[in-house]
């Protein structure tokens, strides 16, 4: 009879909240720029939490945020690490690269010209 020894408890850390990292952030911020030059959008907030990190984007300070850009580690394997959801909850584009997860914002600045 074979005796299997139990594997020890991971010992892995779980970080204490998710981050954008630099590289993240400017290509998020680069967009960002590009919009407010566009007069579309005026202000913006970064929340850091345990299983999300949330850049928000608003058009005035004191609404809600037009859209969200999140960054979820544990979908990194299903549905995809990053994702825009707009202002009404729905999901715009999920993936995981976060500049063709951005693409769907950056057609906003494309404007036909009377």
């Amino acid at each position: 009879m074979n005796m299997q020894t139990p594997n020890p408890p991971s010992t892995v850390r779980l970080p204490e909240q998710v981050a954008f990292d630099r590289a993240e952030l400017n290509v998020i911020l680069t967009l960002y720029g590009r919009m407010v030059a566009a007069g579309d959008w005026r202000d913006y907030g970064i929340s850091c939490l345990r299983e999300v990190a949330v850049f928000s984007i608003f058009r005035r300070t004191a609404e809600t945020p037009l859209y969200r850009i999140e960054k979820r580690p544990k979908l990194r394997h299903r549905q995809g690490l990053y994702a825009v959801i707009g202002m009404d909850g729905q999901i715009l584009k999920r993936g995981q690269d976060l500049k063709v997860v951005l693409r769907v914002l950056e057609r906003k600045l494309i404007r036909a010209v009377d």
